[in-house]
């Protein structure tokens, strides 16, 4: 990760495969809220269950009041109250639970990071975490959301339109402006060579149910 990460929180829904980005320089709770907020936003609603990964700013401690019953982090637990989600967490050493995120990851980093840091290299300049907010967004529309997926054989953004109406209503006082995160932009940025790592990912996988 170095002195100047560049983390990408990944939201996708369970049936359209409809996904949102969001980049990043650290990992603190407060930034997976935040972000995860934005992705309701994005999405137009709120998924019934979100399944995460068992992450520091996610749980406390899993299991902890019995099976199923987890100690959550408190911040999680207020983002879960004011949206009215119920929170879920993936099971151990079973990578299936999560699939739908974890293939995202290399298809993002395959087709969005290392392209655009190819791109930025010729003329000057290098990825960090604004560069990449700035672009990922039209990529997300233009190309991740409505692609033909492989696992579907439609495009996600069309899936999300019959998904939409399972989701929960946004809260109307809790609308978070899409802006870059704790972003400096006069701090150095990440070296080229670290995209050839795995990114640093929350595995946030929404799952809507009717």
């Amino acid at each position: 990760r170095g002195r100047d990460p560049l983390i990408a929180f990944v939201a996708t829904l369970g049936y359209s495969r409809a996904s949102w980005v969001r980049f990043t320089n650290n990992e603190r709770a407060d930034t997976l809220s935040t972000c995860l907020a934005q992705a309701f936003v994005y999405f137009g609603g709120v998924p019934q269950h979100v399944l995460f990964d068992n992450a520091g700013t996610i749980v406390i401690e899993r299991d902890a009041y019995g099976e199923g019953q987890h100690r959550w982090h408190g911040q999680m637990l207020a983002l879960a109250d004011t949206y009215g989600f119920a929170p879920r967490l993936c099971r151990p050493y079973r990578a299936k639970t999560k699939g739908k995120v974890e293939r995202f990851n290399g298809y993002l980093k395959g087709s969005f990071c290392v392209p655009l840091a190819a791109t930025l290299r010729q003329a000057g300049l290098r990825l960090d975490v604004e560069a990449a907010n700035a672009h990922v967004g039209r990529w997300l529309t233009e190309v991740a959301n409505s692609r033909i997926h492989g696992t579907t054989g439609e495009r996600p953004d069309r899936r999300m339109i019959s998904e939409h109406s399972a989701l929960l209503p946004l809260p109307e006082l809790h609308r978070p402006t899409l802006l870059p995160i704790d972003v400096n932009r006069h701090q150095r940025v990440m070296p080229l060579e670290s995209l050839q790592h795995p990114l640093s990912v929350y595995n946030a996988l929404l799952e809507a149910r009717a």
